[in-house]
């Protein structure tokens, strides 16, 4: 019994003796200071490194250029740029509104431009379809070229002329002085034998005959003094065949290239008829108003009568 008890101490002794080593060396292991953790740590890392990033390359730059780290100073250049760019798009959206405000005055200016050619050229229209469709009938003055073979024959008698109509008047106007003339020039003057041709021509009914005739004169013969004769009878007889348009134009060119012409009168007068006949009285009063404002006391008698009769007709104010 008691060397029982006693192999059972010596056993428990060797088996403590034996234990003592083991954990000395387990505490030495389990217990490892804090920079040893650290070293093994970062040695695990760098081996990490390696192998995920062969060149080396930290974590927040891998897979770029040899751009580095963003700085302050790079974050302050960024924040500049960024401020330029805006004031840049500042500008160019203040350069455009006022571009597009130009723009629109533009085309404002265009538009307003367009409208009022349309409507001179709807006004022009209109005018030429309303002389198109005004009838060719009574014309109180336009009538002359029939009666006026008498006054051309009555060469001497001059009291026959207060006894016929005031549209006679005015054709004696035409005829009379190149009868008195033809009497007293040498019959070697072709250009009054042209000019009275035309006015035969005229007298005649002959319109398209004498307007040729009396163009050739004017072609021929510029100088001539039977030119505003001549002028103001082709304007006639284009009234006179239905061309009041025409006629207003004749009219019109006579009486402003050569306003002291002998009837530079009457193709004031005439070119009021030919407004009447394209229905524009208003104009027609103006005619007469500057053959008044023009030539006043010195406008003659027969067609001061006939301007008198023509400005009732157009109701002349």
């Amino acid at each position: 019994m008691f060397v029982k008890s006693r192999l059972i101490t010596a056993l428990a002794a060797s088996a403590a003796v034996a234990l003592v080593p083991s954990i000395a060396l387990a505490q030495r292991q389990q217990q490892p200071t804090p920079e040893q953790r650290l070293d093994r740590l970062e040695r695990q890392v760098q081996q990490m490194q390696r192998q995920v990033f062969p060149k080396g390359r930290p974590a927040d730059t891998a897979g770029f250029a040899d751009d580095p780290a963003a700085t302050q100073s790079s974050v302050m250049t960024l924040d500049q740029r960024l401020d330029a760019l805006e004031k840049q798009m500042a500008d160019l959206v203040r350069a455009s509104e006022d571009n597009g405000n130009r723009l629109r005055t533009v085309e404002g200016g265009l538009n307003q431009l367009k409208a009022d050619e349309d409507q001179r050229i709807s006004t022009l229209e209109q005018r030429m379809a309303e002389a198109a469709a005004a009838p060719p009938t009574t014309q109180p003055v336009e009538t002359p070229p029939q009666p006026a073979p008498t006054t051309s024959k009555s060469k001497a008698p001059a009291p026959k002329p207060p006894v016929k109509k005031t549209a006679d008047v005015s054709t004696a106007g035409e005829g009379g002085p190149a009868t008195t003339t033809a009497d007293a020039a040498p019959v070697s003057d072709p250009g009054e034998d042209a000019y009275s041709q035309g006015f035969h021509q005229w007298e005649a009914g002959q319109y398209d005959q004498a307007i040729s005739t009396l163009k050739s004169f004017t072609q021929t013969y510029p100088n001539h003094p039977r030119i505003s004769y001549a002028n103001n009878l082709i304007g006639r007889a284009l009234l006179d065949k239905g061309d009041a348009r025409g006629a207003a134009q004749a009219l019109l060119s006579n009486y402003r290239t050569n306003p002291s012409g002998a009837r530079a009168q009457d193709s004031l007068y005439y070119l009021g008829q030919a407004l009447m006949k394209l229905g524009q009285p208003g104009q027609a009063c103006k005619a007469y108003a500057e053959l008044d404002a023009v030539y006043g006391a010195k406008v003659r008698p027969d067609v001061k009568k006939l301007e008198s009769d023509a400005k009732a007709q157009a109701q002349c104010s």
